[in-house]
């Protein structure tokens, strides 16, 4: 933590020097001395200190200066610090202003000038002044601050973003807590949402990618080619990336969004193995990204992927920025994201109390409300558990009978021993009500048909698994819902034609090599898909880590081929 701040001001340039050399050779080693020749330059640099998170633990300040006397100063200067200790340099003459301003701005202190000698006249009652700050001092947070209107769908993106990224944050809502409109008077901003980091630098309603090359992610490549490029960063992708950088592929993974996937978002994983307590989505995924670093994978975030072009034995990726990345072998791992709901008002209202997963990101906003969730899979399961700590009530919308069909007993088992959660069956949402932000929604009971509006500031959507794989369309072959065909899966060519030809047995469509395709490859030579995305693919995280690490196997029997 940076030193706290011991502030002086005084339009005297001489005695301004002199109190600096006394207060740094007594509080040097512990404080940070700053000083200003006028009121308005003082009220400049708190405003900086405030925007790079330093606290300020006392100010000692003339009264007589023109422009802004030290009464003056102090008014404002508590607005910013309110805790700091105050303390005026007066004359003689000064000991009645002084004397006012005990009783008006609650100053803690006056001294005469001159206060030689200061082992005397100065540090014993800085002394005591600073003792009791430092006895009720608490250290300010240390990152970023992001500083919006909870129903503003660019701060959720923003949160979601950091919250994925695991970067600490701190969320200063500007309608009702007071340091966010200091920060933002401080900042002279205009513009919300405001980041501001912390070396003071800020930013007015960022994108991601500009919040991502602050903060130090890698959103370039850095060799001109590589063995493997793996698209896609949850447990699939990141599985092969430890597996192919550990056995001396170079390898990049390229993340549109943030590594984990879908899974990252999971507040509570308790099946998977080798964690019987369990683990979040977000642990999951930090524990894979710096094993993968450790072996030299390079993880881009965010950056995305939007054509692939296979070019003799190189596959080459083009991404979002224009730039292109090179290599032999492509792993597909773009997981799934969640469908959306297709009823009046929703898109409208998504970020602004509607909102796709976002279970951490959220919750603690809902502190005391009444939470409805959608889903009945282990995802809807998982969050409604979060969400139970922070909500009075939470409620499960259920389209079927029961949560049996599709959630693991353990946690119906625990939804069951929850108080404050239910479950509702045969329902769902058919409205989103609300002008700025989410106020109520309309759910129907299918077998009654009776439709009820309930009153609500947050909706959570856990349904339905959407491959994102449009950008693949005329690369490589897909099913009717957008699942990339692999191995024995893939659409061959016609079966009388191969046996017409006794060199020719069935292949996909446009397929030049003579072997078939290995288990997890596409209808491209060199090109895997795994995970979520892949047709018929088992929807678990240990199914996922399982056909990333073999993929592996079949990139190096393909690269055996061709290199």
């Amino acid at each position: 933590m940076a030193k706290p701040v011991l502030l002086t001001v005084d339009d005297d340039r001489q005695v301004l020097q002199e109190i600096a050399r006394d207060l740094r050779k007594e509080y040097g080693s512990r404080f940070k001395i700053v000083r200003a020749d006028s009121g308005k330059a003082a009220i400049e640099a708190i405003e900086q200190l405030k925007l790079k998170n330093e606290t300020v633990a006392l100010f000692l300040v003339d009264q007589r200066m023109p422009q802004m006397s030290g009464v003056q100063f102090l008014e404002q200067a508590i607005q910013i610090f309110p805790q700091a200790k105050r303390v005026l340099l007066t004359a003689y003459s000064d000991t009645d202003a002084a004397i006012r301003a005990i009783n008006t701005i609650n100053v803690d202190y006056y001294l005469l000038k001159p206060w030689d000698p200061p082992e005397e006249k100065l540090y014993p009652i800085l002394n005591d002044l600073l003792d009791d700050w430092q006895a009720t001092f608490k250290s300010p947070f240390e990152g970023i601050r992001v500083i919006g209107d909870r129903w503003s769908p660019q701060c959720h993106q923003i949160k979601d973003f950091l919250a994925r990224q695991q970067v600490p944050y701190r969320w200063l809502d500007v309608e009702k807590e007071a340091e966010a409109k200091q920060l933002i008077d401080c900042s002279q901003s205009t513009k919300l949402p405001l980041v501001i980091l912390p070396d003071g630098d800020r930013l007015e309603k960022p994108t991601n990618v500009q919040i991502a090359e602050k903060i130090g992610l890698q959103t370039k490549a850095e060799k001109p080619f590589y063995d493997l490029t793996i698209i896609g960063g949850g447990p699939a992708g990141l599985a092969a990336a430890v597996y192919g950088a550990s056995e001396g592929l170079r390898t990049v993974l390229i993340e549109r969004q943030a590594p984990g996937g879908q899974a990252g978002t999971s507040s509570r994983i308790e099946n998977y193995l080798g964690f019987p307590v369990g683990l979040s989505g977000a642990d999951l995924a930090r524990r894979a990204v710096a094993q993968a670093k450790r072996f030299g994978v390079e993880i881009l975030t965010p950056t995305e992927a939007v054509s692939i072009d296979p070019l003799y034995n190189y596959r080459i990726v083009k991404l979002k920025d224009g730039k292109e990345i090179a290599s032999h072998s492509i792993i597909l791992s773009l997981g799934v994201s969640w469908r959306r709901l297709n009823i009046p008002s929703i898109d409208r209202l998504t970020g602004a109390g509607v909102y796709y997963g976002a279970a951490q990101t959220e919750a603690i906003s809902c502190q005391d409300e009444h939470v409805y969730v959608v889903g009945g899979a282990n995802s809807a399961g998982q969050g409604a558990m979060y969400f139970s700590k922070f909500a009075s009530k939470v409620t499960i919308l259920v389209r079927g009978e029961s949560l049996t069909k599709s959630m693991s007993q353990y946690l119906i088992d625990q939804i069951d021993e929850t108080p404050n959660i239910e479950v509702k069956v045969h329902s769902s949402v058919i409205e989103a009500i609300g002008e700025n932000s989410l106020e109520a929604i309309a759910i129907e009971n299918s077998q009654t048909g009776a439709v009820e509006k309930v009153p609500t500031n947050a909706l959570f959507i856990f349904i339905g698994a959407v491959p994102h794989t449009d950008w693949l369309d005329g690369i490589v072959q897909r099913d009717d819902r957008g699942f990339i065909l692999t191995g024995k899966d893939l659409e061959k060519i016609d079966p009388h034609l191969a046996n017409r030809n006794r060199n020719l047995s069935p292949r996909p469509k446009g397929w030049k090599l003579d072997r078939e395709p290995f288990l997890l490859e596409t209808s491209i030579p060199g090109i895997f898909a795994v995970g979520d995305v892949r047709h018929n693919s088992v929807k678990r995280v240990a199914s996922a880590v399982g056909e990333g690490s073999i993929c592996v196997q079949f990139v190096h029997r393909y690269l055996a081929e061709v290199v």
